[in-house]
């Protein structure tokens, strides 16, 4: 019987230790007495499996009050965006009824315009620029006043990256012009 070149002498040790009870295996690949593998490359992959346990509660530790205070963030300038535009919308109907209530046009545009600075600063509506416009083309009984009210919101104060640090917000209300009542009023009468 001619011998196998390169590990035949090696591939019959191990069948002749298999036939004795022994292992198969080389030295090498067999696990020690007490349960590690000879091997380096093993040994090394628990090493470093093990030095990870716990690392993901340590992120999530560290992560999360970041995270929690943009989320804080977030919905402060969300709850300013949406209140500021609930009380100008209130200002503004409130803008428009004062309006709708004048006995002239030129009377609508300044009531109209007194009644939405006086709404929004009561509302604790800080508007960088306020603007109040009130149609009248159509004042007369049974007509309509439209009266438009844009303010700029500054949102610097709560400002994170992506948002922007003025918002311009605007409403628009209609009132109805009362059917029944002279516009012009008479002459040291009442109102």
């Amino acid at each position: 019987m001619a011998e196998e070149p390169n590990g035949g002498a090696t591939r019959r040790a191990r069948v002749d230790a298999a036939d004795r009870g022994g292992s198969a295996l080389p030295s090498c690949a067999r696990p020690t007495s007490h349960g590690h593998h000879h091997r380096t490359g093993v040994r090394r992959w628990r090493g470093w499996w093990r030095a990870d346990t716990g690392s993901v509660a340590a992120e999530v530790t560290l992560l999360a009050p970041v995270l929690i205070m943009l989320l804080v963030f977030v919905a402060v300038v969300i709850h300013r965006g949406v209140d500021a535009r609930l009380r100008l919308n209130d200002a503004t109907h409130q803008a428009a009824r004062a309006a709708s209530i004048e006995r002239t046009a030129p009377a609508a545009d300044t009531a109209a315009r007194a009644t939405a600075t006086d709404a929004l600063a009561a509302a604790d509506v800080a508007c960088a620029t306020l603007e109040v416009t009130a149609d009248t083309t159509d004042f007369r009984p049974g007509g309509t006043v439209v009266v438009t009210v844009s303010c700029t919101v500054d949102l610097s104060d709560a400002l994170i990256v992506g948002v922007p640090g003025q918002v311009v917000l605007s409403g628009t209300a209609v009132e109805p012009v009362d059917t029944y009542r002279a516009l012009a009023r008479p002459a040291g009468g009442p109102r």
